[in-house]
C-alpha cells in the first residue's frame, strides 16, 4: 500500500499509527501543507490520511492551499473512490469536500472524554471490537453540522453530534483523536491556538492536568488505535485488491 499523508502543522502527525504503518511496511509520503509543500499527483496512492491542525476549513483567505486540499480530497474520495481517513481537521475537510457544512462549534471540546456509537456505528466494521462508549482525546472548536447523502453518522458526543462518519464504502472521518502518543499533549500545547483553548476550558495548569489524564489512558488509547487500524485495513483490502488486479 502506498499512503499519502497530508499534515497542516508538524506536530499533528499520524502519531501511534506510524508504528502500525511501519510494521506493515506501508510506503508513506508526507506533505506539510502548512509549510508550503504541494500535493503531488494522486494516481500513485492507494489511501489518503489527513491529520488535524489549528486552521479552520473556511480560512481560505489566510491559507489559500485549503482550496487545493479540499479539491484533492474530493477527487480522491468522490471521483477516484479511494480509501480515506481524516482526523479532526481531516474529518472536517472530508465533510466540506463532499458538500457538508463545518461551523464554529457551539461548545468547544478539549480533554479526555467519551464518544458513543450510533446505531450505524455499532454495526460498522470500523468500530468492530471497540469499546462503547469510547474514551478519546478531544481538542477542537469547530464541528461538522451537516452531511450529504451517501453518508452515515457513526459516533457522537453530548457537545458534538457528528464525531465520526463514513462516506461511501471506505472514506471515514473522526472528529476525536485516537492517535495519541506520550508526546501529544506537550507538543500540541505549544501551539498558541491550542494552548488558549486548553486554558480557557480547563484553567491554569491545564497542560499538566491533561497530561496526567492522558498518561493514565495511554495503554487503552494504543489498544483502541491498533484495533481501529486493523479494522480499517480489513475494510480497504478489497479496494486494494481490485486496484492491483487492474494494474
Amino acid at each position: 500500500m502506498k499512503l499519502l499523508v497530508l499534515q497542516h502543522v508538524q506536530v499533528e502527525h499520524p502519531g501511534v499509527f506510524r508504528d502500525f504503518l511501519r510494521a506493515d511496511g506501508v510506503q508513506t509520503d508526507t506533505v506539510q501543507l502548512g509549510d508550503g509543500e504541494k500535493i503531488p499527483p494522486l494516481d500513485p496512492y492507494d489511501m489518503m490520511l489527513v491529520m488535524g491542525g489549528p486552521q479552520d476549513v473556511w480560512q481560505e483567505a489566510e491559507h489559500p492551499w485549503l482550496v487545493k486540499e479540499k479539491a484533492a480530497i474530493r477527487r480522491f474520495v468522490v471521483d477516484m473512490g479511494r480509501p480515506y481517513l481524516g482526523i479532526c481537521l481531516g474529518h472536517q475537510l472530508l465533510a466540506a469536500a463532499i458538500g457538508g457544512s463545518v461551523v464554529l462549534a457551539g461548545q468547544a471540546e478539549v480533554g479526555v472524554m467519551p464518544v458513543s456509537m450510533t446505531g450505524a456505528g455499532k454495526s460498522d466494521p470500523f468500530f468492530q471490537g471497540i469499546p462503547d462508549p469510547l474514551t478519546v482525546l478531544q481538542w477542537h472548536s469547530a464541528e461538522v453540522t451537516f452531511l450529504p447523502s451517501n453518508t452515515q453518522v457513526l459516533a457522537s458526543s453530548d457537545a458534538c453530534a457528528i464525531q465520526a462518519f463514513r462516506y461511501g464504502r471506505h472514506a471515514y472521518g473522526l472528529q476525536c483523536h485516537v492517535e495519541i502518543t506520550p508526546d501529544t499533549v506537550p507538543e500540541w500545547a505549544a501551539i498558541p491556538e491550542y494552548a488558549l483553548a486548553l486554558e480557557k476550558l480547563m484553567g491554569a495548569g491545564a497542560s499538566a492536568k491533561l497530561q496526567a489524564t492522558v498518561d493514565e489512558q495511554l495503554p487503552a488509547f494504543r489498544r483502541n488505535a491498533e484495533m481501529l487500524y486493523r479494522n480499517y485495513v480489513r475494510i480497504i483490502e478489497p479496494a486494494l485488491t481490485v486496484k492491483a488486479a487492474r494494474a
